[in-house]
C-alpha cells in the first residue's frame, strides 16, 4: 500500500510516508483556473489523482496544468451553460484517461450587490442561475453518464454557507446555492443504488477572485471583515481547507457519506449573532 512506504531520515530513523489518497483516480474540476477549484486541483494531483482541469479562462487554466504536470493533468475549455462543453469535457476524462472517478462542480458567479429586489434584472438573476444552477447540473447529468456504468463514483459540487442562512449574499446567488443542495440530496437519492455518491461543500467567506471582486476588498482587507464576523475566532478560512474537504469527501474515508451538505463555515450557520452569551448575564 502506498501509506505503508518507508523512508530513512538522515539520522537513521524511519519515516511513514503519507498515504496518497486518491491515487488511480481521475478527477474532473470545474472553475479550476483559480481559487478554490485551482487549490483543489493542485491537492488532488499531490494525492495521485489525475486532473482534468475545465473552465473558461484558458491562460490561467493552462498555467494549472504546467503547474501540477502535463503527465497528471489536461485542460479543456468548458463553459458550464453549454451542454455541448460539458459533454466534452466528461468525453475527455474517458478518452484520455479511461474513467472519471470524482466529478467536482465548482465553477461559479456572484452578481453586484443590489439594495432592494425592485432593482433587480431578470437576466441577472437568470445569468446566476444559469452558471450556478444549470452548470452544476449538466455536470452532474454527464457525469452520471459515464459512473453508472462504473457502478462507483464521487460528485461533489460547491455550495456555500447562502444555502443555509439568508441575507448574506445576493437573491440570485442565495437561490442558486440552495437548488445546488436540493440538487444534491436529489441526485444522491437515485444513484445510491449504482454506489455513486452526491454531496455539497458550504465554505464561509473566502478571499477568492470571485469574493473579492463582490466586495471590492483585496485578500487582506477581505479576510479581516470576515473574521470579524465570523464565529470562529483566531482562524482563517483558505481555500486550502475547502480543498481539504473535498479531498475527503472524494476519498474512500467518505465511503457511506452521501447526500451531505458540509459545512466548512467555524459554526457561522448556525449562531445568532444577536445573542452574545459571553455577555448574557449583561443583558438580562
Amino acid at each position: 500500500m502506498v501509506g505503508d512506504r518507508v523512508a530513512v531520515g538522515g539520522d537513521g530513523d524511519t519515516m511513514t510516508t503519507p498515504p496518497r489518497r486518491l491515487e488511480g483516480k481521475v478527477a474532473l474540476i470545474t472553475g479550476a483556473a483559480s481559487g478554490i477549484g485551482e487549490c483543489t486541483a493542485k491537492l488532488f494531483a499531490e494525492h495521485g489523482a489525475k486532473i482534468i482541469i475545465a473552465d473558461i479562462q484558458d491562460e490561467l487554466g493552462k498555467a494549472v496544468c504546467d503547474a501540477i504536470g502535463s503527465t497528471n493533468s489536461i485542460y479543456v475549455h468548458c463553459d458550464v451553460t453549454n451542454e455541448d462543453d460539458v459533454k466534452n469535457a466528461i468525453d475527455t476524462a474517458i478518452t484520455v484517461y479511461g474513467q472519471l472517478d470524482i466529478m467536482f462542480n465548482n465553477a461559479a458567479v456572484t452578481d453586484a450587490i443590489k439594495p432592494n429586489i425592485i432593482g433587480y434584472e431578470k437576466i441577472e438573476f437568470e445569468r446566476v442561475l444559469n452558471i450556478n444552477v444549470t452548470g452544476v447540473f449538466l455536470g452532474m447529468k454527464h457525469a452520471a453518464r459515464v459512473m453508472v456504468p462504473a457502478q462507483t463514483g464521487s460528485i461533489i459540487s460547491t455550495a456555500s454557507v447562502a444555502s443555509n442562512v439568508g441575507g448574506v449574499a445576493t437573491h440570485a446567488y442565495s437561490s442558486a446555492k440552495h437548488a445546488v443542495v436540493g440538487l444534491t440530496k436529489n441526485l444522491a437519492v437515485e444513484l445510491g443504488q449504482f454506489g455513486i455518491r452526491v454531496n455539497c461543500l458550504s465554505p464561509y467567506a473566502i478571499a477568492t477572485p470571485i469574493a473579492k471582486n463582490y466586495t471590492g476588498l483585496e485578500t487582506e482587507s477581505f479576510e479581516q471583515w470576515a473574521n470579524l464576523a465570523g464565529n470562529l475566532k483566531g482562524v482563517t478560512l483558505k481555500t486550502d481547507d475547502i480543498a481539504k474537504a473535498a479531498l475527503f469527501l472524494a476519498s474512500d474515508e467518505a465511503k457511506y457519506i452521501s447526500g451531505q451538505n458540509l459545512f466548512i463555515d467555524g459554526g457561522f450557520s448556525i449562531v445568532n449573532p444577536s445573542l452574545n452569551f459571553n455577555k448574557f448575564g449583561e443583558n438580562l
